[in-house]
């Protein structure tokens, strides 16, 4: 670990060499996120390209139910399971070549991969090497990314002054909520433009139609019966991928003008640089305890603090709240618009304060008010359904024998049983429901406030069910005039818009107390010469696994438990520990001299 002891002297204004450095790394970072964030973006689109694609010939699906399962998981998990096997990989490269070459190497994999996508032929065309490619360059972007941000975060640290290193780092932290208001900035405008100029497609069987923009609208008879996708679905999700490439350009351009980090020059130069770096960053138990404890106590609590602020709150709003996709992205777009400055000031100010009180106050005051919050967004957002789940009761009665566990976070696993069907069904309607156990052999009943409801097997609609729900008071979907609605990018002084981005904001602001010094605090932790290696992997671990598998997991959970809240546990459960452990065993790193 570095030396705990404070260097003299004052840190200088901001030179232009400085600014250029600050503005290289960041700028290539936000366009390496934005080709990270497009693939999670556009995930049911590309989904549908490569990997539900029905065979004209026989109107089937082209893969059997295992393959587009073991598929399924993959695309879901790679990009975020493979991003610490990256940040060993090039954070060895990194402590062994140097820091300048290493991210380098880390976009252009990024970028040539992103690019690769957007000209990809979906599986209608080549079969089933499709889905195979469209993985293995999954893959590589997680192992890319896995790379990149230790790279940045330590380049730009070695190059601040003493006293501003939480300052310069922090730019380093905008890059992810930049990359992401990029994509979905450049998703927006892309399909809005294609959309409004480009005709759709309507099929029936193997039989299709060209429908011209302005589409009509969902339940028009010139739609019945077919299945309609429009031209940003068929061929326009491919544009923000090739535009890339220009995105890749700039940044090559640019950080092939950076020199080397001074600190690693001179470490190098005095020939200490590690010959092992893995060995000495793992195999060496007084460093290996600094990253468990940087994990746990720090980058754990971090990493679900930001996944649910930026990430949660999206899926929260468009899978449970059954918010329209345009309006739910363009509420994001705002919090992350008015919040993203507060990277830098909570930077800043970790400075003069310290890196650990701002990231375990932002993980202990998110873990006490994320259930409030997320309540008050439903109750702006959607106020018949919060309504309904005060005032209607539902019930799955059934055999216990009958009932398994549903949690299923990657959606892979296909549930038969009629009591499993009938929860998952209502999960997906988001009816909040409780399961009561009958007797040995009974069937499987739903009960709505006290009335019997006829219950078929039927796994992915019940017209029975659905209809005394919502006879209950659950609002039908497409016809909820209380459900948020935004009709353009500027529409938002509507008292229930405006009160839901402020809501965002709050969650934003949240996510910059923990994100903003941690870049710094990691960088503090460990001498120069593992520092890369050392610091890439907690940070990875606690935001690819602990952050990345949030969303799908807490969604797991609220269908298991027919609450719309139960998912919340996760990441108020884990930004806990980290307070605890954070506190107790976190050291604090803002006076250390990381020349050593």
């Amino acid at each position: 670990m570095s030396t705990m002891t404070a260097t003299s002297g004052k840190a200088a204004g901001m030179t232009k060499d400085e600014r250029f450095v600050i503005v290289a790394s960041s700028l290539g970072t936000v366009f390496e996120w934005y080709d990270f964030y497009l693939f999670g973006s556009l995930a049911s689109v590309i989904g549908a390209q490569f990997f539900g694609v029905i065979d004209p010939a026989t109107n089937l699906p082209m893969f059997n139910q295992a393959t587009r399962d073991i598929f399924a998981l993959l695309a879901f998990a790679a990009g975020f399971i493979v991003r610490p096997f990256g940040a060993i990989v090039f954070g060895r490269v990194g402590d062994i070549v140097g820091r300048k070459y290493t991210f380098l190497v880390t976009i252009l994999i990024m970028g040539l991969s992103t690019f690769i996508v957007g000209i990809l032929p979906n599986a209608a065309t080549i079969g089933i090497a499709a889905p195979i490619i469209l993985i293995a360059l999954r893959l590589l972007q997680g192992l890319a990314l896995g790379g990149e941000y230790g790279g940045a975060a330590t380049y730009v640290a070695e190059h601040a002054p003493m006293g501003k290193r939480g300052y310069y780092t922090s730019f380093i932290q905008t890059t992810a909520t930049l990359g992401l208001f990029l994509s979905l900035l450049v998703i927006l405008f892309v399909s809005a433009y294609v959309n409004n100029n480009f005709a759709g497609t309507a099929c029936a069987g193997t039989q299709c139609t060209s429908i011209a923009a302005p589409y009509p609208a969902a339940g028009d008879p010139a739609l019945a019966g077919k299945v309609f996708t429009t031209a940003f679905q068929n061929w326009g999700w491919r544009i923000p991928f090739l535009v890339s490439v220009i995105l890749l350009g700039i940044s090559v351009w640019i950080r092939l003008r950076l020199n080397e980090s001074p600190v690693f020059q001179k470490m190098k130069d005095e020939g200490k640089s590690s010959k092992a770096p893995l060995t000495e960053a793992f195999a060496n138990w007084s460093n290996a305890k600094i990253v468990i404890i940087a994990l746990i106590g720090g980058v754990m609590g971090q990493g679900v603090v930001w996944y649910t602020g930026q990430f949660y709150a999206l899926f929260f709003m468009q899978s449970i709240l059954k918010v329209d996709p345009f309006t739910a992205n363009l509420l994001i777009a705002w919090s992350l618009l008015l919040g993203t400055g507060f990277f830098i000031v909570f930077g800043a100010l970790s400075d003069k304060i310290g890196r650990k009180p701002i990231i375990l106050a932002g993980c202990l005051i998110a873990a006490l008010t994320f259930f409030p919050i997320f309540k008050m967004i439903t109750s702006n957002a959607n106020p018949a359904l919060e309504k309904a789940i005060e005032t209607v009761k539902v019930e799955v009665v059934a055999d216990p024998k009958g009932c398994g566990d549903l949690f299923n976070p990657v959606g892979t696993r296909v549930f038969t049983a009629p009591c499993d069907t009938a929860r998952a069904y209502l999960a997906q309607q988001s009816v909040k429901y409780s399961t009561a156990y009958g007797a040995a052999g009974s069937g499987v009943k739903v009960v709505v406030n006290g009335k019997d409801v006829a219950y078929t097997d039927a796994k992915t609609s019940n017209s029975a069910v659905l209809a005394a729900v919502q006879a209950a008071g659950y609002p039908k979907q497409g016809a909820n005039p209380t459900l948020v609605k935004m009709n353009h990018p500027f529409d938002i002084f509507k008292p229930q818009v405006a009160a839901i981005i402020g809501l965002l904001f709050v969650l934003v602001i949240y996510v910059t107390m923990v994100y903003g010094p941690i870049a710094a605090m990691l960088v503090e932790l460990f001498p120069t010469k593992i520092r890369y290696t050392s610091m890439s992997l907690p940070y990875h671990i606690g935001n690819g696994w602990f952050g990345g598998l949030l969303p799908a997991t807490a969604f797991a959970i609220v269908a298991s438990t027919g609450d719309i809240y139960a998912g919340l546990w996760y990441p108020i459960i884990f930004a806990s520990i980290t307070a605890v452990v954070g506190f107790f065993f976190l050291p604090e790193t803002k006076d250390v001299d990381i020349t050593k």
